[in-house]
């Protein structure tokens, strides 16, 4: 049987913060439906590692490639396949909840404000959708930056920091859910989390920084 080519691989990437190396010669190759967790001890690199698989943070050293190209030479075509979302909610605290989704999306290219609405009433949101984000608790403001991922599914590559925080077990579980249901559809995921979190161990792979 024939092995499938990896959608997301990275070959030897090197970084540093200041005089400070963070890793070194990592490299990794990732199918479609299957997820990799990167963990670490805080200040390992775990968050500049996704940073420079999205093309965000520039490697000392190393090449990343989505379906064989690299993703310097076909910046356009990969960000257009590829959904990040940082440990940071990213929301503008003036703005409604289904304004800073609607926003997100846009600038994303994405879907408008009826999705919005939608995807915050499937999070259990709809009565906090026309809410300013500051008067949102922790948990709601997860919530409204992880519906993103709601309007995203046709997105095949998910990367995403510390998913988990500040949810609830039944919030947690919904999204774990959600995650499963991206790798079945043959989506790719990288992520990092402090939470215990079980996904199927056949599609489930493991990134180790400052080993």
């Amino acid at each position: 049987m024939s092995l499938q080519p990896p959608l997301l691989s990275a070959s030897d990437l090197d970084c540093r913060r200041g005089r400070r190396r963070l890793f070194h010669g990592v490299s990794l190759a990732l199918g479609a439906g299957c997820a990799l967790l990167v963990t670490g001890r805080n200040g390992s690199g775990k968050t500049t590692l996704l940073r420079t698989l999205c093309g965000l943070t520039r490697p000392e050293r190393g090449e990343i490639a989505w379906r064989g190209r690299s993703i310097r030479s076909h910046r356009d075509e990969y960000n257009a396949e590829l959904l990040y979302l940082g440990h940071a909610n990213a929301l503008k605290d003036d703005l409604t909840a289904e304004e800073n989704l609607a926003n997100a999306m846009a600038i994303g290219g994405g879907e408008g404000a009826g999705e919005a609405r939608r995807a915050l009433a499937d999070l259990g949101l709809e009565a906090c959708a026309g809410l300013p984000a500051k008067s949102l608790s922790q948990g709601q403001r997860r919530r409204v930056a992880l519906a993103r991922l709601w309007l995203s599914r046709a997105r095949p590559l998910w990367v995403l920091d510390e998913p988990f925080v500040a949810l609830d077990a039944e919030s947690s579980e919904m999204l774990r859910q959600l995650l499963e249901r991206h790798l079945d559809d043959g989506g790719a995921l990288v992520f990092t989390t402090h939470q215990d979190i079980t996904l199927a161990p056949d599609r489930l792979q493991q990134l180790r920084l400052g080993a």
